[in-house]
């Protein structure tokens, strides 16, 4: 089969809202007005900004949008439509947040993650550790096509082997986050890659082809950097970790048998099962290798005296659902030992809640499709198609708060720009990619970034600028667009 004739199976997307009498000064008005706040309120309450005032700036954010919706003929039920319309569309990320928590739970007192650590603390050094760390959540995300699902699993245990190690953690969500969008972006399991391409009208095949143009390139930028880092960090890390290791072993029952779990999920995800429904596997599976593995722990937590059914459900419950926390001999290790369960992401999605809320009320009053608009009328020659393209994915990242609608909105206003170039779909597709699913997570209160913040325990604003593959992509797509390497023509019949 041609891959041509490969087209990924979509839901139909949702009509781009257009308000031909709403400027694009009424347009940016709200966004501004957002940063802004958003900027004062994070140098007040700094990295407690996200604990929820930021939330809080969003509706206001919202507020402002909804007025100068009014000002336009834009009526409050068609806004709270919008907006009813995008949280419900979160449904999903809402869910796979509650799983991601309870997973953590009971990965952490059944002994998984620990014994990542313990393992890992062992084999990984600090000199080649965040390399390793990018190489390894690369092969993971390319194999599962899943983001979100390798920061869930591999991410959360390499942070707290880097925490043992000494290593910044903003370094190490940034090695965990480069890679885990590296193998999305290109994965033909992946639903952006699906998406990016369809939104663009190009063959999947084809799409991830003529991707590897630019990813390459960012991802070679991103092991280099990480090497120097780790050449650079190498003192921070300890030589002598045997009191380390000693005092997880003598907290833990570690054993590599408790790893089948990881594999289990990992292999349910290649399988295509939902995310969902393994990481809900994954979160009850890690309660059975409690009971068999911890049960002294089990216990402990659920506050009763021996293992019976009794202890042992409360046991597990607590650790899928509420904080939990085992201690070791060495205190500073014990932050690393502790888990939120379900309870810890609320915050998360309370922020992507208020998100989508901004980001309806703007799509509801024309604003996303008058900012696209705009800069598509900016630029005229072919490279400024393309950075057109590229400020318009960062704009809906910013405004919409959401990785795909990135992708749709300016997929859907930039392909007939790109036809009428004689430009093949693939440029889109590749420039849709390397702009709109990538940076996503750069954003505080983007979908993207509130996820991997909450998941990671490492606030957006920290890893930002070790998450080089992310925010070095766009960079490369126009470097080679202004260059005119590989830009691939439409052939006339």
């Amino acid at each position: 089969m041609r891959s041509e004739d490969i087209k990924p199976e979509l839901p139909e997307q949702e009509p781009i809202i257009e308000n031909k009498e709403l400027s694009i000064w009424e347009a940016l008005f709200p966004v501004i007005i957002l940063v802004g706040l958003l900027a004062y309120n994070i140098f007040i309450f700094g990295d407690s900004a996200l604990g929820g005032s930021n939330q809080f700036i969003l509706l206001i954010g919202a507020a402002v949008a909804a007025v100068v919706g009014f000002r336009n003929k834009v009526t409050y039920k068609q806004m709270m439509e919008e907006v009813g319309h995008n949280v419900k569309s979160t449904s999903g990320a809402i869910l796979i947040l509650l799983m991601v928590g309870a997973l953590a739970g009971t990965w952490m007192i059944s002994g998984i993650i620990p014994s990542m650590i313990y393992y890992g603390l062992q084999i990984l050094s600090p000199t080649i550790f965040l390399a390793a760390s990018l190489v390894i959540c690369s092969i993971i995300s390319l194999a599962t096509g899943s983001s979100w699902s390798t920061s869930a699993t591999v991410g959360i245990a390499l942070i707290g082997i880097g925490n043992s190690m000494g290593i910044n953690p903003g370094m190490t969500a940034g090695a965990v986050i480069s890679g885990a969008y590296f193998g999305d972006k290109i994965s033909p399991l992946s639903d952006t890659t699906n998406l990016a391409s369809a939104m663009a009208g190009a063959g999947l095949f084809d799409h991830i082809k003529y991707m590897l143009i630019t990813t390459v390139p960012s991802m070679t930028i991103a092991l280099i950097a990480f090497l120097i880092m780790g050449f650079s960090i190498t003192s921070s890390g300890s030589p002598d970790i045997s009191d380390k290791l000693a005092a997880i072993d003598g907290a833990f029952n570690i054993s590599p048998w408790l790893f089948l779990v990881p594999a289990a999920v990992i292999f349910l995800i290649i399988k295509k099962t939902e995310p969902l429904v393994a990481l809900l596997a994954g979160a009850l599976l890690g309660g059975v290798a409690a009971i068999i593995a911890q049960p002294d722990i089990l216990v402990k937590i659920a506050g009763g005296t021996t293992l019976d059914f009794n202890t042992a459900y409360k046991g597990v419950l607590q650790a899928l659902t509420t904080k939990t926390s085992v201690e070791t001999a060495i205190p500073e290790l014990n932050d690393l030992f502790a888990a939120k369960g379900m309870e810890g992401m609320l915050g998360t999605i309370w922020l992507i809640i208020c998100a989508m809320v901004f980001g309806g009320v703007m799509d509801a009053i024309g604003a996303l499709a008058r900012i696209s608009q705009a800069l598509l009328q900016l630029f005229h020659t072919t490279f400024g198609l393309f950075a057109s393209t590229v400020l318009s994915c960062l704009a809906i990242n910013v405004t919409a708060s959401d990785q795909y609608l990135a992708l749709v909105i300016p997929g859907k206003m930039y392909a007939k720009a790109f036809r009428d170039k004689g430009l093949h779909p693939v440029n889109l597709s590749r420039t849709l990619e390397d702009s709109g699913t990538v940076t996503s997570v750069l954003v505080p209160w983007n979908t993207c970034g509130a996820y991997n913040a909450g998941v990671l325990g490492v606030p957006t604003l920290d890893y930002f600028m070790y998450a080089i593959f992310n925010w070095v992509s766009p960079f490369v797509t126009l470097t080679v667009a202004a260059l005119g390497i590989k830009i691939k023509q439409l052939r006339e019949k």
